[in-house]
């Protein structure tokens, strides 16, 4: 049997949000918010390293400090080439697989990275890509990305467009008659991803993910999952609609994640 591959968690931060500057370092139920990302990062069950990738920018020191502090490692690199960060961040770390998780969601579930994680590693001869995010189906502010690395040096290999040196998979996704790209859809059958809107972009994200926290964490060790969250918003509705004209924006550009989308977990974009 072949041993488990070697998976790296790839927590992107930097300070310099344009929308909500230095937002990572925002205070979250006692801890920053970056801090909380990675809490939940680490409490996924399917074995896996943990690091964070910043930029080598002066303002981001902050980071690679905090880093230590937490006892996590910490990767620098580009500061617009993303693809290139977190290639290199893969190479640094040895790692086989890289998984991609955003540092502004801190109500990331540790079981939707596991179970799109899974999803990989029970098929990994079938994928060359998978995510939950083609089509989006989950509360925006799950996404998980699990990239093995020969994918991710391909694209790093031949990526020219400065889109798809920024965003990091965005040469994958654009190309599902080259890779091969599967889907995780949320279990609840429906699509959320644009009525619950979990990640941090303004400042009424942010009263919205305090509020969750002030409400579920009543043990700041606690880990609560989507379904929690759910549950706990149907109750409070006056806490859902803090950050509700925001619902359905994104920041990434419209043709970022454009790959045919099937109604179906598992999808596969390519014959």
């Amino acid at each position: 049997m072949r041993k488990p591959p070697h998976i790296l968690v790839v927590i992107q931060a930097r300070m310099s949000s344009s929308r909500l500057p230095g937002k990572i370092m925002l205070p979250l139920a006692g801890r920053p918010l970056l801090q909380r990302v990675v809490e939940r990062a680490q409490h996924a069950a399917v074995l896996h390293s943990t690091t964070i990738a910043t930029s080598t920018a002066t303002a981001d020191d902050v980071i690679e400090q905090f880093a230590e502090h937490i006892g996590v490692p910490c990767f620098r690199g580009d500061a617009t080439d993303l693809l290139d960060r977190h290639y290199q961040a893969g190479l640094a770390m040895d790692a086989e697989v890289l998984v991609k998780i955003p540092s502004d969601c801190p109500l990331i579930d540790p079981k939707v990275i596991d179970r799109v994680l899974q999803f990989y590693l029970d098929r990994e001869s079938e994928f060359d890509y998978v995510s939950n995010l083609h089509p989006e189906s989950y509360p925006y502010g799950q996404d998980v990305e699990v990239v093995p690395m020969p994918t991710l040096e391909a694209a790093w290999r031949e990526a020219t467009q400065p889109e798809d040196r920024e965003h990091t998979t965005r040469f994958i996704t654009n190309r599902p008659w080259r890779f091969r790209i599967g889907n995780v859809l949320w279990e609840g059958g429906r699509d959320l991803s644009t009525a619950e809107r979990w990640t941090v972009d303004y400042p009424e994200d942010y009263e919205f993910v305090c509020s969750v926290y002030e409400g579920l964490c009543i043990d700041e060790n606690k880990i609560f999952g989507v379904e929690e969250v759910l549950l706990f918003l149907d109750s409070h509705p006056d806490i859902r609609s803090i950050n509700r004209q925001h619902c359905g924006k994104k920041w990434y550009l419209p043709n970022g994640r454009a790959v045919p989308s099937h109604a179906q977990t598992g999808l596969k974009t390519r014959p």
